[in-house]
């Protein structure tokens, strides 16, 4: 069998950035079963409720729903079952001291294939008030009416 290569993406969390400020990023394989890797190939899953949690001194993702595999027979995984996360030491002790900080929430951001693996996106974020997301889509409202008015000018 040929080895893939390249960045397929699967599934983002767009409301991620919308709702948390994003401080760190880094990229973590997954532990998935049989099933779980064949429909993520169909392109099929969700990061909406996930978050990452530690439990001892090992990450794991919860809340991602993966839907049964269509053709899956009595094997088949559970669409919402908790799925350890694996990265280098370094990295998961610094992720750990960063979630033990008041405030911090490990947030996956995005789901893909990279080189045939599964990996996964995760950011260390602190939960955004109502008046800062009010003020960043005003932000981006006025920078976009900003870019128009200067195209509106530059064709005339």
């Amino acid at each position: 069998m040929v080895k893939q290569t390249g960045h397929k993406p699967i599934a983002q969390n767009r409301k991620a950035r919308h709702d948390y400020h994003i401080d760190d990023v880094v990229e973590a394989g997954l532990v998935l079963t049989g099933t779980e890797v064949k429909s993520l190939r169909l392109g099929r899953a969700s990061l909406v409720d996930a978050f990452a949690a530690v439990k001892g001194r090992e990450l794991w993702l919860q809340g991602m729903h993966i839907p049964e595999y269509t053709h899956g027979t009595w094997t088949n995984h559970e669409p919402r079952r908790t799925r350890k996360l694996l990265l280098h030491k370094d990295e998961l002790e610094k992720l750990i001291k960063a979630v033990e900080q008041q405030g911090v929430s490990l947030i996956p951001l995005s789901l893909y294939f990279k080189d045939g693996y599964a990996k996964v996106e995760l950011a260390t974020g602190r939960g955004k008030k109502d008046y800062d997301k009010r003020h960043a889509l005003a932000e981006r409202q006025s920078n976009r009416e900003a870019q128009r008015a200067l195209a509106d000018r530059s064709r005339r």
